[in-house]
This record gives C-alpha cells, sequence and structure tokens, in this order.
C-alpha cells in the first residue's frame, strides 16, 4: 500500500493533508503513517474547517486509548498469542499490528472506513506484519478469540458494543478514555495509564486518562 494512497484519501477532506511516517509516544515500537501536522502553515481556510469536520480522517491520528491498548498488549502477549483477534474501529491499525507482533495466529482490522483499512494495512506492512481486512461488523469472521477495541465508546449510541463484544469472543481487551462507568461488570478495570493524541490534539486533560479493561 502507498503512502501516495493515504495522502488521497487525506486530501478529500484536507487538500494540504498528507502522511509521514511516526513514532507515538505511548507505543514508541510501533511506526505508523499518520497526518503530518508540518503541512498546517497558517489557519484552515472555511472550506478546509468544514470538510475536516464533517468527514474526519480518524485513521490519520492515533488516539491515546489505541496507543496504550497496543502497549499493554506488547508488554502482556500472553493476551493473544496464538489467538485469534479482530480489532473494532481499528484506525491507525496499531492495537491489531500490536496482536499481530505479539503472537496472535490472526488478526482482522475491522473498520466502516475503506481508508483506515488502506491505513492499517500499510501500517502493518511498514512493521513487518499482516492483516485480514472486515468492513463490517455484522459481517465479521466466526471462531474469534479476542476482540480489542480502543476509544469506540465516544458515541453514547455505541454502548451497545459492549455486549456484542462479550457474545462475540471469550475474551474482550478494552480501553477508553471518554467513559467513566462502563455500566457492565464484566468489564474489569485493569490500570489507567496517560496518554496523548499523536499528533497532539491538546484535547482535555481527562481524555488522557487512558482505562484497560478485560472482560472476566
Amino acid at each position: 500500500m502507498s503512502t501516495h494512497v493515504l495522502d488521497r484519501h487525506l486530501q478529500k477532506t484536507l487538500s494540504r493533508g498528507r502522511v509521514a511516517a511516526t513514532r507515538p509516544a505511548g507505543c514508541p515500537d510501533i511506526e505508523l503513517y499518520l497526518f503530518d501536522p508540518q503541512v498546517l502553515e497558517g489557519p484552515l481556510s472555511h472550506d478546509e474547517a468544514q470538510a475536516v469536520v464533517g468527514e474526519p480522517a480518524y485513521w490519520s491520528f492515533c488516539w491515546a486509548s489505541g496507543q496504550v491498548l497496543a502497549q499493554w498488549i506488547l508488554q502482556h502477549p500472553h493476551l493473544v498469542a496464538g489467538k485469534r483477534v479482530l480489532d473494532f474501529g481499528s484506525g491507525s491499525g496499531i492495537v491489531a499490528i500490536a496482536a499481530a507482533i505479539a503472537g496472535a495466529a490472526e488478526v482482522v482490522a475491522c473498520d466502516l472506513d475503506p481508508a483506515a483499512l488502506d491505513a492499517a494495512e500499510a501500517n502493518a506492512a511498514g512493521n513487518g506484519v499482516a492483516l485480514k481486512r472486515c468492513e463490517d461488523w455484522y459481517q465479521r469472521p466466526q471462531a474469534l478469540d479476542v476482540i480489542t477495541a480502543a476509544d469506540v465508546l465516544y458515541d453514547p449510541d455505541n454502548r451497545g458494543f459492549l455486549a456484542e463484544f462479550r457474545a462475540a469472543a471469550p475474551q474482550v481487551l478494552l480501553a477508553d478514555s471518554r467513559v467513566r462507568d462502563l455500566g457492565d461488570p464484566a468489564y474489569v478495570r485493569q490500570a489507567v495509564i496517560e496518554a496523548r493524541t499523536w499528533p497532539d490534539l491538546n484535547e482535555f486533560e481527562e481524555f488522557n486518562q487512558v482505562r484497560i479493561y478485560h472482560t472476566v
């Protein structure tokens, strides 16, 4: 997957957009092609700002929870080693890549945005691993062992996925910085770790506190 493809995806919302290889501070072992902030020489035009807000390229940033969950998996490889993993809302692919590096038997990157899946594939190749693609959670592969998900609860309507994840696999690894109480006792908090979106979007400090959960 050429970086030119990713640049073209990004330029649909920001004409000056391009990606650059970088290593997020929260998970420096993994290199990703992410939005290059050096292109922003001056303020966004009205049209650019409207496009960025209306159709954001989430995959071009590595969110705090993704970094933390990826690093957690690299530090606890037994959670995924030899298992079939699906990463929900994969975005840049950092969590899926971490699972592959940690020895998962198979990793599926699942995201509604085809551009995100292109990014995940490109980022996986850059880290010497391979991922499978899934554009529809409801058409996902069966016989999964682990579901991973990071920063997918920003929309209250997504809370229903907590039960769906548990039904889809015997183990769920979840990271979130937006919701303090998941309202589901099956998700047991393991740690709270600080991280920042990469490149940094200067979000509220509360969104830099990432909670890691495992299902029991």
